[in-house]
C-alpha cells in the first residue's frame, strides 16, 4: 500500500504565477493580479491570463510517484471539435522525463465571433507520474499552457520540500499568442520556456494570446513583479485588432515603458518587434479567418494603402519601435531593441511556414527559442552576463 504525503500548494512550490486565487476546489494560478482582473474589458483576456503558460510546481523529493489532482477547463469552439487535452510536462533535474493529461474537467464552449462562452461543469481528474528514481532530485510539473487549471492536491510517496534558491536570474517576458505558446506541443516547448532552459533563467511568462495590447494594467503588473530581466514583444496583436493608429501607438509604447520603469528603473529591458508574418507585413488588420481556406487560416483584411495614413502594419510597427527605443536609450542605457525577424525571418518562413498564416508550429517554436537564447543569453548576447 502506497503511503502518500500531501504537500500544500502555495507560493513555496508554485512558480510562474503572479497570484493564487482560493476556489471551492483548491487554488487557481493567475498570471495577472486581482486588481488588473477587475479592469479587464472582455472575457477573452480573462480566459487567457488564467491559462498557466510557464506556471509549474517545483519541489525536491525522493518520491518515485507523483500525483496531482486538478480541475481543468477544456475548450471547444462552437461548430468545431473539442480541443486536444492539455499536456503536463514532468521534469526531473531539468530533463523532460514524462508527460500526461487529465481528460476530465469542465468544457468551455467558445464563440470565435465575439469570444463569448458558456461552461459545462465536469469532474476533477488526476495526473499521475510513476517510476521516478528513488534518490533526491528536483522535480517540476509544468501545467498545460492553454488549459485553465485549478490545483486541488499534490501527493508524493515520499516527503517533498521547496527547491532551494539556486540564485538564477528571473526573466519576465510579455508577448502575444506566440509567446503564450498557443500552438506549442507542450508547456516546456513554448519558445520562452525553451529559451529560459537554455539561458539558465527562471521564467515568468506573461504572454497573453490576442492580448498584448499595451494595456496599462499589464504594465503595472510588470512594474510590481520582481524580475532581473524584462522583455516585451510588442506589436502584432495591435495590428491584428486594428486597435490603434501610429500616433496613439507611439504614445502608448512610451507610457507602457514609463510605467515599467517606475518599478524597474535599471532592470535590463529588451523591446522585441514582431517576428515575420507575411499576411500583415504590409497589410493592416483586422485579422480574420480566411473563408476560402480549406483549413483554419488567417488573413489581414485592411488596405495596404492605409499604412500611409497611420494604420499599423508590422513594417510600420518595427520602424516605430526601433525609433522609440533609440530615443529612450539616450537616457536609459539598459534598454535594447531586437528586431523579431532575427528570431524568425524570411529564410525561416521558407523552411518552417506558419501553418495558419499567423502562428508557428512546434518546430517554429523551437527555432525561435533557440535563436532568442543565442542572441540574448548566449556569448556576446544582450544579456550574456
Amino acid at each position: 500500500m502506497t503511503h502518500w504525503t500531501t504537500t500544500p500548494i502555495d507560493t513555496r512550490v508554485l512558480r510562474g504565477a503572479l497570484e493564487l486565487e482560493r476556489t471551492a476546489h483548491g487554488v487557481l494560478p493567475h498570471r495577472l493580479p486581482a486588481r488588473a482582473r477587475r479592469l479587464f474589458p472582455d472575457a477573452y483576456l480573462a480566459r487567457v491570463e488564467s491559462q498557466p503558460s510557464g506556471v509549474r510546481l517545483a519541489f525536491r523529493t525522493r518520491a518515485t510517484a507523483v500525483e496531482l489532482d486538478v480541475l481543468a477547463t477544456k475548450r471547444a469552439y462552437r461548430g468545431g471539435p473539442r480541443q486536444p487535452d492539455g499536456v503536463y510536462d514532468l521534469l526531473v533535474d531539468g530533463r523532460l522525463t514524462g508527460q500526461a493529461s487529465a481528460p476530465e474537467g469542465r468544457l468551455e464552449l467558445i464563440d470565435m465571433a465575439d469570444q463569448s462562452s458558456t461552461v459545462r461543469p465536469g469532474p476533477p481528474g488526476t495526473v499521475a507520474f510513476t517510476g521516478l528514481p528513488a534518490e533526491a532530485k528536483d522535480v517540476e510539473v509544468w501545467l498545460p499552457q492553454t488549459e485553465t487549471t485549478e490545483l486541488i492536491a499534490l501527493r508524493t510517496d515520499a516527503p517533498a520540500e521547496p527547491v532551494p534558491d539556486r540564485g538564477r536570474r528571473v526573466w519576465l517576458h510579455h508577448g502575444s499568442s506566440i509567446s503564450h505558446g498557443s500552438t506549442a506541443a507542450s508547456p516546456t516547448q513554448t519558445w520562452p520556456a525553451l529559451a529560459a532552459a537554455r539561458g539558465g533563467v527562471e521564467l515568468v511568462n506573461l504572454g497573453f494570446s490576442g492580448n498584448a495590447l499595451l494595456d496599462p494594467f499589464t504594465a503595472r503588473a510588470i512594474r510590481d513583479t520582481p524580475a532581473d530581466l524584462i522583455s516585451l514583444k510588442i506589436g502584432i496583436n495591435l495590428a491584428n485588432a486594428d486597435l490603434m493608429r501610429v500616433r496613439g501607438f507611439t504614445t502608448a509604447v512610451h507610457g507602457f515603458l514609463d510605467t515599467i520603469r517606475d518599478g524597474h528603473p535599471d532592470t535590463p529591458l529588451l523591446v522585441v518587434s514582431p517576428v515575420l508574418c507575411p499576411v500583415q507585413e504590409h497589410t493592416p488588420g483586422p485579422l480574420a479567418v480566411d473563408p476560402d481556406s480549406p483549413g483554419l487560416r488567417f488573413r489581414a483584411t485592411g488596405d495596404p494603402a492605409d499604412a500611409a495614413t497611420g494604420r499599423l502594419t508590422l513594417t510600420v510597427i518595427r520602424a516605430e519601435l526601433a525609433r522609440v527605443t533609440t530615443h529612450r536609450a539616450a537616457d536609459d542605457p539598459n534598454i535594447t531593441y531586437l528586431d523579431g525577424r532575427s528570431l524568425y525571418g524570411e529564410a525561416d518562413f521558407a523552411e518552417l511556414p506558419l501553418p495558419d498564416g499567423a502562428h508557428p508550429d512546434p518546430a517554429g517554436h523551437r527555432r525561435i527559442g533557440e535563436r532568442f537564447a543565442e542572441l540574448v543569453f548566449g556569448a556576446g548576447g544582450v544579456w550574456s552576463g
